[in-house]
């Protein structure tokens, strides 16, 4: 899947927006492309699950998406539990609001993962995220699915920073043909 979008991030400090394009590859990998105004600051990733197999220039990149279980989340994609995690679900359905919620914890001895996904039958749905470690809460995301159940955009918060990553979808398309070298690093 190649996805397209606008992104803007805003911390106390600074403030950046531009472009940029994800490919997925089910069912682990993930190419993050992004670029600033006038290809000012570019850079790439690829992850790998939930580790960061290269990144041009990391600083960048890192600095934009200091979170990757977060990314996943912001494209509507939740990954499986680490080994080792202790796992809680539950499904939630609301007759009256005529919402069902399905919800994930994904527990480790630091970190943990809340997932939690509305279907509003036919109306907006959603795909929030938490992620703690030792209890301080690092992220938040919420992602919009489209009527296709992609992601139709997105928002990170970052609250110890604070900052926001918010990524708006331009354009989805599921029939991409990704080519083998676009995993390796950009030199």
């Amino acid at each position: 899947m190649l996805i397209r979008f606008r992104w803007h991030y805003q911390d106390e400090h600074v403030k950046y927006a531009g472009r940029g394009t994800v490919r997925i590859a089910p069912p682990d990998s993930l190419r993050f492309d992004f670029a600033g105004p006038l290809n000012l600051g570019s850079g790439a990733a690829v992850i790998i699950g939930d580790s960061v197999a290269w990144a041009e220039p990391e600083k960048n990149f890192r600095s934009l998406v200091p979170a990757v279980p977060m990314l996943w989340a912001a494209f509507t994609v939740v990954r499986p539990p680490a080994d080792g995690a202790t796992v809680f679900g539950a499904e939630l359905p609301d007759s009256l609001s005529h919402k069902r919620r399905v919800v994930w914890r994904f527990a480790q001895v630091e970190d943990t993962l809340d997932y939690v996904v509305t279907d509003s039958a036919g109306r907006e749905s959603l795909l929030e995220a938490e992620w703690r470690r030792r209890g301080k809460t690092l992220a938040r995301s919420r992602a919009k699915f489209d009527s296709l159940q992609h992601s139709a955009g997105a928002r990170i918060d970052f609250p110890e920073g604070p900052a926001r990553f918010e990524l708006f979808v331009g354009m989805v398309d599921t029939a991409a043909v990704i080519p083998p070298d676009i995993w390796r690093n950009r030199h």
